[in-house]
């Protein structure tokens, strides 16, 4: 658990100190929001009703930005190669890698949504409707994100390709957040059906994205 508890603080360090984490992620967020009435219109009405799609689709953006950093560092500075024989069970290593990415780059865009959905004229319930979806489905972007990043991890240029793997795979956690998050605002579907399907989507992230990067970082280190 030292071991464990060391590549994690690590983690949380390198995140803040490199950059590419809670900064960049929310500055991308942030313009995602400002620059969307541009582009549909200033109409207030129109704005609280595709709220909860733009601050799904720019939470979804941001985190995918830091997911290139998630094991290319490590491989950069020979740190991947102990990490692949450590006693410590590799999927527990890569466990250990995501929670630290999703506190530094997920947990601060759930905490802002509250404020970032008052500038797309949403009121404070609904505001906290889709910060509570984010907060449920942000740990399935940061674990799908896991098996993009492990398959890219060794090869040039593997941030384009981390965004092609990933983001078909994140679609069904996008449909649901965003149904979730309207369902709270307005219905009529009830908010538990597709809350339930989204945390459900989480937890078979959580297993799926954890061994399927180790297995994918065995093979492509080999």
């Amino acid at each position: 658990m030292s071991a464990l508890t060391a590549l994690f603080l690590r983690d949380i360090r390198l995140a803040i100190r490199v950059g590419g984490g809670a900064g960049i992620g929310l500055l991308f967020f942030l313009i995602v929001v400002v620059l969307t009435p541009f582009v549909i219109g200033p109409e207030q009405a129109l704005l609280a009703r595709f709220a909860p799609g733009i601050l799904w689709l720019g939470a979804l953006l941001a985190s995918i930005l830091a997911l290139d950093r998630l094991f290319a560092l490590d491989h950069e500075d020979g740190s991947l190669d102990l990490i692949l024989m450590a006693e410590t069970p590799l999927e527990l290593a890569v466990a250990a890698k995501a929670l630290a990415h999703w506190l530094t780059t997920g947990l601060p865009l759930v905490i802002a949504t509250p404020l970032f959905g008052l500038l797309m004229n949403l009121d404070a319930r609904a505001s906290a409707a889709v910060a509570l979806t984010l907060l449920a489905g942000t740990p399935a972007l940061t674990f799908i994100g896991l098996i993009g990043a492990a398959l890219s991890v060794a090869l040039r240029r593997g941030g384009l390709l981390l965004a092609v793997l990933v983001l078909p795979l994140t679609i069904p956690v996008l449909i649901f957040g965003v149904a979730a998050s309207n369902a709270a605002i307005a219905g009529p579907l009830p908010f538990g059906t597709p809350f339930t399907i989204l945390c459900a989507l989480t937890l078979i992230s959580l297993v799926v994205g954890i061994f399927a990067a180790a297995m994918a970082l065995r093979h492509g280190m080999e």
